[in-house]
């Protein structure tokens, strides 16, 4: 899918960013901060996916780590990491990724029915994937990656 305007009016914000070799996108309705973790505070007997907690502002926030939340390899302690902070019923939770990327425009019709030979942990956290002309993008269904009780953690 190519990014210049069309007859359709582009409209779907979505923030990407990169995680181990995969691009994921947050709707851009979603994000509320984009920020590089401090200090993370480990949380005792808490699910591999949280990173820990951070201070953001003076608000505690809760950190996912989106590699663990995918099934992806650890990061090594000296990686860069960045955060889209996300809301959710007024709770305020970051997203960890390696690397921010850039917000885009689409066409609604631009995000695309996740594919049935997608890995069913990804697929149950994911809202669609969006045609790029260097690849795919994998939109994520925040409500989902923030769900402790979603099936799709990976093992």
């Amino acid at each position: 899918m190519s990014l210049e305007r069309s007859s359709q009016s582009l409209t779907n914000g979505l923030v990407t960013v990169k995680v181990a070799d995969q691009r994921f996108a947050v709707p851009l309705e979603r994000v509320s901060h984009v920020f590089v973790p401090d200090r993370l505070s480990t949380v005792p007997l808490a699910p591999p996916e949280i990173a820990g907690l951070l201070n953001l502002r003076g608000r505690i926030v809760t950190a996912f780590d989106l590699r663990m939340r995918f099934g992806l390899p650890t990061r090594a302690p000296d990686d860069p990491m960045v955060a889209l902070g996300v809301e959710d019923g007024g709770e305020l939770y970051g997203l960890i990724a390696d690397r921010a990327g850039e917000a885009i425009w689409t066409a609604p019709s631009a995000v695309e029915p996740v594919p049935t030979n997608l890995d069913a942990r990804w697929a149950g956290l994911c809202a669609g994937v969006c045609r790029l002309d260097d690849g795919l993008l994998m939109v994520l269904d925040v409500d989902r990656v923030l769900d402790f009780n979603h099936s799709s953690i990976a093992a």
